[in-house]
């Protein structure tokens, strides 16, 4: 219910959004290296190709969770995005993340259809869609219809903690810089237990490379899971196939038997 409560306010923000600007679908494929005002221009669909949603950090190969998927479910090796070794984690938190990963099936947010949070939404095998203005950025996700608002105008501390958080963006040079923060404890990092609490702040870069490419970094501070600040980098690139466009991904119908099938009147 709070997923899609949460979700609910989120939609509506990016309709006031989309309403009050009237912003066309040409102007949102516009070239990274185009001028919005006098700031580089983000508009455009994006998608991270890595593994990063399965682990985070570096891993081998694994057969499938579930048996009778066989290679369907297989998870691909990945030479991970984390940056200067390991996740920091408190002994504590190590522990509890090492049961998360034991029991995935069953706790993993994306296995239920909740929305992804930061920055996991940005590395799901899922395209984005970025529409930029002065005042505030879209950042809408395919991914279960989840949207993020980031406002460049600092609107005061987040009323509640959400799966998306409250985003704050600012630019440094070319460099878009959000500060997000104002998350529940209830999404994770990635298919294998990593994970955050309530305490998280994340701090995002969003740098283009030329017209179709972006390098993010997002840096990870929450004092209550990890010993110290951490970061993750990958490059985000421009989807140019002809008439591409965000497609609907609503999951939350996929999961009604696995989270209500025991309530069906028999």
């Amino acid at each position: 219910m709070r997923n899609w409560t949460n979700s609910l306010f989120s939609r509506s923000l990016a309709v006031t959004a989309i309403s009050a600007l009237c912003i066309t679908s040409a102007a949102a494929q516009a070239p990274a290296t185009a001028r919005a005002g006098a700031r580089p221009n983000l508009n455009g669909i994006w998608q991270a190709v890595n593994t990063a949603n399965y682990n985070l950090e570096g891993h081998a190969a694994e057969a499938s969770p579930v048996v009778a998927m066989g290679a369907l479910g297989a998870v691909p090796g990945g030479l991970g995005v984390v940056e200067g070794g390991p996740i920091p984690y408190l002994p504590a938190a190590a522990a509890k993340r090492k049961q998360n990963y034991t029991d995935r099936m069953k706790l993993d947010p994306e296995v239920k259809c909740y929305l992804p949070g930061v920055p996991r939404a940005t590395y799901m095998p899922f395209p984005f869609q970025i529409v930029q203005t002065a005042d505030f950025i879209l950042i809408t996700y395919e991914y279960a219809n989840a949207v993020r608002t980031i406002y460049m105008k600092d609107p005061g501390p987040p009323p509640v903690d959400s799966w998306m958080g409250q985003s704050v963006g600012h630019w440094e040079g070319n460099t878009l810089v959000v500060d997000a923060k104002g998350f529940n404890e209830d999404s994770w990092l990635d298919r294998s237990g990593n994970f955050h609490s309530d305490a998280l702040h994340v701090v995002e870069r969003y740098t283009p490379r030329g017209n179709d490419v972006i390098m993010y970094e997002a840096t990870l501070e929450d004092p209550m899971v990890f010993s110290r600040p951490w970061k993750i980098s990958m490059p985000l690139y421009r989807r140019l196939d002809r008439n591409m466009q965000l497609l609907e991904f609503k999951c939350q119908e996929f999961v009604e038997e696995l989270l209500y099938g025991q309530f069906r009147k028999k």
